[in-house]
């Protein structure tokens, strides 16, 4: 049980996984208000770094699992780094249906609702173990724009433009579900632009300290044809953000 090696190789140096700064990472623990010792739940939790600068700078405590050996091990490290690990645990498992033992005070799922097969799904996984009155987060791509054609949709890692929704669309979503949105943070074209063309960065050196490996081929394949594709497509057309819910 892991990732592809193509994940981990394309975001070899990223702490973040997802279009989100540093910066708007920490905007966004400072827009929920978090109570020192709030219980946190983070499923697909990557390497970390949401759980473990908020421990530090929140003094929450929590939990994080994610399918990935690498990731894992980086979050446990990131935790030693920062001198949480008396206040985060990081899980190396399937968060597909993992749910807390006791409930917790927020629940995530940033960037990865695959894991409910979708927005719904994951928000039903979240609330088994959210406690009453709990919050909510939620990452999830959507449409900053009227997507023209099929091409542009796959050129946007989508199956097709009925994948994901526009922001108001979206926003609408939560409510049909029994969720009030309470706050959000949305990445813009430069936090996009950190996320994605760092990985290009990561691809080269790869490829040029591994040429005969494997996936060669396909790194290098990547490497040609994602810049003009993330720039024309994927820049323009698809945004990104992180939504607080709360039950009503």
């Amino acid at each position: 049980m892991d990732l592809p090696r193509i994940f981990t190789i394309r975001e070899s140096s990223h702490r973040i996984h997802n279009p989100f700064t540093p910066g708007k990472l920490a905007a966004l623990g400072q827009a929920l208000h978090l109570a020192p010792g709030t219980r946190v739940l983070d499923l697909a939790s990557g390497s970390g770094e949401m759980l473990c600068t908020w421990a530090r700078d929140h003094r929450v405590t929590g939990t994080g699992v994610d399918i990935s050996t690498v990731f894992t091990e980086r979050a446990r490290a990131r935790a030693a780094e920062l001198g949480v690990t008396d206040q985060v645990t990081f899980v190396h498992g399937d968060a597909c249906g993992y749910v807390s033992n006791e409930p917790v005070d927020l629940a995530a799922c940033v960037g990865a609702t695959w894991i409910g097969s979708g927005v719904a799904g994951t928000i039903e996984l979240l609330g088994r173990s959210l406690r009453p009155g709990g919050l909510m987060l939620i990452g999830e791509p959507y449409w900053r724009q009227e997507v023209p054609d099929q091409e542009t949709a796959r050129a946007c890692l989508a199956d097709s433009k009925d994948d994901f929704l526009a922001l108001p669309e979206l926003i609408e979503q939560f409510g049909d579900l029994g969720y009030d949105v309470v706050e959000m943070v949305l990445a813009d074209q430069d936090s996009w632009d950190r996320y994605q063309a760092a990985q290009w960065l990561n691809l080269r050196r790869w490829l040029d300290g591994n040429p005969d490996d494997e996936l060669a081929a396909e790194v290098r394949a990547e490497l040609t044809t994602d810049p003009a594709r993330y720039t024309r497509y994927q820049r323009e057309y698809l945004g990104w953000g992180v939504f607080a819910l709360m039950g009503r």
